[in-house]
């Protein structure tokens, strides 16, 4: 992109500190810090002097020298107090984390690798069970928060660098790979109920981050697709930025303007490129598009880490002060030690979260859940939205009957004046026809052959008649298709509304249920059943990564590196580390376990294909059915006043066409007399016929008719009031 629009990042609120029998001004000093990179410093360098004096003075959980020590916990704002001097190690751990956090999140956009560091010392070498804002999972989505906005400091810089759009985009996936691993941690109901009310909004604004950072990165493939000329990629990695991009904005309701204003600005580089992309392959290139699960994935480029916590380097944490109390071998034997238990940690989570990796994506690809793999139980009563629609109208059980009824008032109006209408046009032609016939006899029109072209009315009266007759004709020919489109309306809905007038037992039956072999419901039984041994297998795993971290937590060997030689410690500690063994063993037969699952899963999935499809047409099916009966529904009311306003139009249209049907025959009398005198006057003109010649035959007299007044269609109501909606 041509500028890079920034997203807002989460920070942590520092824990408050209480009560601690400690040197007061030490306590003040190290607690109440600045909050910029001093106060930084000031933490690092506390927290190194407590791991010096924990090495020495007996000050642990339930030792000699214990005394409380109370810090505030975030969530709550309780006090929490435990005899431990590791407890205030871990809250200070916790504050270098929070203030690291807090800086990152300003304008420098800097320390969120110190921040991710200082959380993963905290969860990988202090207990969890000291408040709820220090637990596993607290801690793990603290990680991966941190982490995951460090990775979006280094997209920034890398965009403003111009950096190659390949790594562009690795570097924005492994971002989405960061914060997805936050988002299920949020997702997780305990992690929720942990947080309280700040969970929603975190969680919110990372899902919002997910999508867009995933448009960034196809926006970055898309670019390097139209590096390498490859148009149609090109367009197809376009078009799905879009679309996450769209997601994403639709996540970013109530975030702030800001975020508003980045979502704008991406949309337009993002829509312009794909517009231009299109635009291009469409009229010049014309490649296939190809489908996006056809290409290859963008594999995300992790190019931050957590950087490590050393509590004992001295350009940290300063001199000292405590060296004179103890000696410092035994001290420095069970760093060692601890870290040979970090690394047998790290190899075993190594283990683990390459196999997390396997089996997320692949779920992710099956796209299963448990809970609703077949939704056979959805079909077994009425749902509500219908129950609601069904209810109201069990109290109105004429609804169909007025619906009919109306309709059929309209029918007969709209018959009546149809009827006024041919007569008035029937009289029209009638004169004319007698017209003519005058002209003939006259000569002043040859006689007619075949279709003689259409005279002018014999008066003015019948003039205005003939004109105002096709103005109604014009209305009612425009109304005609309106009442039609009106009853094609009706007809459709009506039936569904007796349906929902009636028994409840024929509303269900008339929805759509599966219909399912003894052979189907075993393949959901099986696909179930392997489903959850995949549960099984996670709880399992999760369980033994906890009592492996809860083991390495408690194993604290300092009283025997006293009384050991130095040239011991190597065959102490492997001795040590073998505790170790039967957890490794149950954790290496649960990875195992894995590949064996999913071959199952797979297998089951294969033969659950068919039944799916079936599931999925009927559900499809059911869900269109409930749509179109609560249209139905929804429609009642709008055919009622339709209905009404055609009746009122066509009963407004019969009288000005009765008004003009006795205008009519009042004008054609007043024709028909007109002609008789002077076809009179015309035979006295002429000599007396001979005897024995026919009288000529006068023309057939029209009927008498009666006067009428003039009519006009200005008051006419307008047709656009009869229009029906979408249905």
């Amino acid at each position: 992109m041509e500028a890079v629009p920034r997203m807002p990042m989460i920070w942590l609120d520092l824990k408050e500190a209480g009560e601690f029998a400690f040197n007061a001004a030490v306590k003040k000093s190290a607690v109440n810090v600045p909050r910029d990179f001093e106060g930084c410093s000031t933490l690092r360098k506390y927290f190194g002097q407590l791991h010096y004096l924990q090495s020495r003075i007996p000050m642990g959980a339930e030792q000699e020298a214990a005394v409380p020590i109370a810090w505030t916990e975030i969530f709550s704002g309780k006090t929490v107090t435990h005899e431990d001097i590791k407890y205030e190690q871990a809250c200070v751990l916790y504050n270098l984390g929070a203030l690291h956090s807090m800086l990152g999140a300003m304008d420098k956009r800097v320390s969120e690798e110190c921040a991710a560091g200082a959380f993963t010392y905290l969860r990988d070498h202090f207990p969890h069970s000291y408040s709820v804002d220090m637990s596993h999972q607290i801690l793990n989505l603290n990680v991966n928060l941190m982490l995951g906005q460090a990775q979006e400091c280094l997209l920034e810089k890398s965009m403003l660098d111009n950096r190659k759009s390949f790594l562009v985009a690795r570097i924005s996936a492994q971002v989405v790979d960061y914060y997805k691993e936050a988002c299920r941690a949020l997702e997780n109901s305990e992690t929720a109920s942990l947080l309280g009310k700040i969970q929603k909004d975190w969680k919110k604004l990372v899902q919002m981050k997910i999508y867009y950072f995933a448009a960034v990165a196809h926006l970055h493939m898309g670019k390097q697709a139209e590096e390498q000329q490859k148009f149609g990629e090109r367009v197809i990695y376009f078009q799905s930025a879009l679309d996450k991009l769209n997601e994403a904005i639709k996540l970013a309701k109530g975030q702030p303007e800001t975020v508003q204003e980045a979502l704008r600005f991406t949309m337009d580089v993002i829509g312009g490129k794909y517009n231009s992309a299109k635009k291009d392959n469409d009229f010049i290139y014309h490649e296939a598009v190809p489908a996006l699960d056809t290409l290859q994935s963008v594999k995300g480029a992790p190019l931050v880490k957590a950087l490590p916590v050393n509590p004992t380097d001295p350009a940290v944490t300063g001199p000292d002060i405590f060296a004179k109390l103890v000696p410092m071998a035994a001290h420095e034997a069970s760093s060692l030690y601890s870290e040979e238990k970090a690394k047998l940690l790290r190899d075993v989570m190594a283990k683990i979260e390459a196999k997390n990796e396997v089996l997320d994506q692949f779920m992710d690809s099956l796209q299963l859940d448990p809970e609703t793999v077949d939704n056979l139980d959805m079909y077994s009563h009425i749902p509500p939205v219908l129950m609601e629609k069904c209810a109201a109208l069990s109290v109105r059980p004429d609804t169909v009957k007025n619906l009919v009824q109306s309709m059929q008032v309209l029918s007969g109006v709209f018959t009546d004046v149809e009827a006024s209408l041919k007569e008035i046009r029937d009289l029209l032609e009638e004169d004319e026809a007698q017209e003519r016939k005058l002209q003939e006899l006259l000569g002043k029109v040859p006689a007619s052959q075949g279709s003689p072209p259409p005279l002018p009315p014999s008066s003015p009266g019948l003039a205005e008649v003939s004109k105002e007759c096709s103005k109604y004709l014009e209305v009612h020919e425009k109304a005609s298709f309106t009442n039609t489109e009106l009853h094609k309306a009706m007809n459709l809905h009506i039936g569904n509304l007796r349906l929902l007038s009636g028994p409840l037992d024929q509303v269900r039956a008339a929805l759509p249920s599966p219909t399912l072999t003894e052979d189907d419901k075993q393949v959901l039984q099986n696909l179930k059943r392997i489903l959850t041994k995949v549960q099984e297998m996670r709880d399992q795993r999760m369980s033994l990564e906890q009592q492996l971290r809860e083991l390495i937590q408690k194993d604290d060997i300092t009283t025997s590196l006293v009384t050991t030689d130095r040239s011991e410690m190597k065959k102490l500690f492997e001795e040590q580390l073998k505790k170790y063994d039967q957890i490794k063993v149950y954790l290496e037969q649960n990875l195992a376990a894995q590949e064996n699952v999913l071959k199952a899963l797979t297998d089951a999935n294969v033969k659950y294909a068919a039944v799916r499809k079936a599931l999925a047409e009927v559900e499809h099916k059911w869900n269109t059915t409930i749509q179109t009966l609560v249209a139905s529904y929804e429609a009642y009311e709008d055919l009622m006043k339709k209905s009404q306003e055609g009746k009122d139009f066509y009963t407004d249209l019969e009288a000005k066409a009765a008004k003009l049907l006795e205008k009519a025959r009042a004008a054609c009398q007043a024709a028909e007399a007109t002609r008789q005198q002077i076809l009179e006057k015309e035979l006295k003109k002429q000599p007396p016929p001979r005897p024995t010649a026919p009288k000529p035959a006068l023309p057939k007299k029209l009927p008498e008719l009666e006067g009428a007044g003039g009519l006009d269609t200005s008051d006419l109501p307008p047709l656009g009031s009869l229009v029906l909606p979408e249905l």
